[in-house]
């Protein structure tokens, strides 16, 4: 199909020209940000259900910055945990501090807790709150290797957090004795001590977000850097933040189950690749699950005497497929696996025990692979060769010539054709038997059950 177009003067061209161009332009050109859905208030709630380590941090930073960008009234952080590492806290709360959005802190729901470093968090916070039936404190340092540090490191480290508590608490007109005492002595406090403590440790006391969300409405609050901010959040818009998949994978890691099972796997994978090199599946399956555990050993008070006990055990369960013990190394391995279960985890804290239902279980288990597995290795060297020079010896074949004592001959077996020698007059016909293999020379004579059943030479 043709389209004639006509012709057009200049006068008609020019404004055409300037309306593509201007089109075109605008097409291009950044586009102003569109009027908001709604003026209601924005507030961003994020769950922190978590040791509070590197990857629980990065959350956390990353929720933050993304309330900075949406100019978000408010953000809350549901928070339960029952410490972690403090380099970790330190960096959440460096980024709190200097966020340009408020920041709430929220023990909840009840029955939570926000222990050690969740305990820094909380005070940290421009507003603190807290669930009927929640408490916080509890926030003496400890060793995150696991190992028992001597009095004097102890004390530095004891000194240090419990400034870096009167700091924040101090900064925010908190309780500075009560925040000292939650680090030096490992204080905890229920909502209500916290609350009605003068001054308080915390600003509210809420059963769930709304009601936090009404209480806060029209509320001042004072800032790190002592700016005064009206909090506005009557009727907000609630937007959910998580974690992305990839942080969620590895705080799972980092639970003291998972990494307890990770580290029996991965012990495991690597005993069955020594045992049988080239299995590969087994060495790389157990490389990747001990680097797993390794990670989440970073994160987790881990006792070193712990790790050494499993180690240890693992190991008598394998001695016992080679030394007669009568099953003493085997009883030996799966006490020392037990032992050394449960003291992996050195930390006072229930959420961060590893309880029998679970070590029991895994030390059965494994101690079964491990002793099947083991058996199956010495019978395998045990088992006669089957090729090469000694697959050859007690062979049986037929002569394919007579043989004179001491004289050379020809037989066939092992489906091949051999020069021989026998010490014995052997006839062309009869069943021989390898003795030994000189170069490409077999040495015969004739079967044991033949000399047996009375023919001699």
């Amino acid at each position: 199909m043709q389209v004639r177009l006509g012709r057009l003067t200049a006068g008609r061209l020019a404004p055409l020209l300037i309306a593509l161009l201007s089109s075109a332009v605008a097409s291009f050109a950044p586009q102003a940000p569109e009027a908001p859905a709604s003026d209601r208030p924005l507030v961003l709630a994020a769950e922190v259900e978590a040791i509070i380590h590197p990857v629980s941090a990065e959350f956390m930073m990353q929720a933050i910055d993304r309330a900075d960008a949406a100019n978000a009234d408010l953000l809350v952080f549901t928070l339960r945990t029952p410490g972690g590492l403090v380099e970790s806290t330190r960096s959440i709360t460096s980024r709190m501090i200097s966020a340009e959005t408020p920041v709430a802190v929220f023990v909840a729901p009840s029955g939570a807790r926000a222990a050690s470093a969740g305990f820094l968090i909380t005070i940290a916070a421009d507003v603190a709150a807290m669930a009927p039936g929640t408490h916080i404190g509890a926030a003496h340092p400890v060793s995150g290797g696991g190992q028992q540090l001597d009095e004097t490191t102890a004390e530095k480290a004891a000194s240090d957090v419990a400034a870096f508590a009167r700091s924040l608490a101090a900064q925010r007109n908190r309780n500075v004795e009560l925040a000292e005492l939650a680090v030096i002595e490992s204080q905890a406090f229920t909502e209500n001590e916290a609350a009605e403590a003068d001054p308080p440790l915390i600003d509210v006391i809420a059963a769930d977000l709304d009601e936090l969300l009404a209480v806060l409405d029209g509320q001042t609050i004072t800032r790190f850097d002592g700016r005064e901010v009206v909090l506005h959040t009557a009727d907000a818009r609630i937007e959910p933040l998580q974690m992305t998949w990839r942080q969620r994978v590895l705080s799972g890691i980092a639970r003291p189950e998972v990494a307890y099972l990770l580290f029996s796997l991965g012990t495991l994978g690597l005993t069955i690749e020594l045992w049988n090199p080239g299995g590969i599946l087994p060495g790389v399956v157990g490389g990747l699950c001990l680097l797993l555990a390794f990670f989440a050993f970073q994160v987790l008070p881990v006792n070193l005497a712990g790790v050494a006990l499993v180690g240890f055990g693992v190991g008598l369960l394998a001695l016992e497929a080679f030394v007669a013990s009568f099953g003493l190394l085997a009883a030996g391995g799966i006490v020392s696996i037990v032992l050394g279960s449960l003291i992996l985890i050195d930390s006072p804290l229930p959420e961060l025990q590893i309880g029998l239902s679970l070590i029991l279980p895994v030390t059965i288990a494994l101690s079964a692979i491990m002793l099947f597995l083991t058996r199956l290795v010495v019978a395998a060297q045990r088992r006669r060769a089957v090729t090469g020079r000694s697959g050859m010896i007690d062979e049986i074949g037929h002569a394919l010539s007579d043989f004179a004592p001491g004289g050379p001959g020809r037989v066939a077996t092992h489906g091949e054709i051999w020069a021989a020698t026998a010490a014995e007059s052997i006839a062309e016909g009869d069943e021989v038997q390898v003795v030994a293999v000189n170069g490409l020379t077999l040495t015969v004579r004739r079967p044991a059950s033949v000399l047996q059943g009375g023919e001699h030479p």
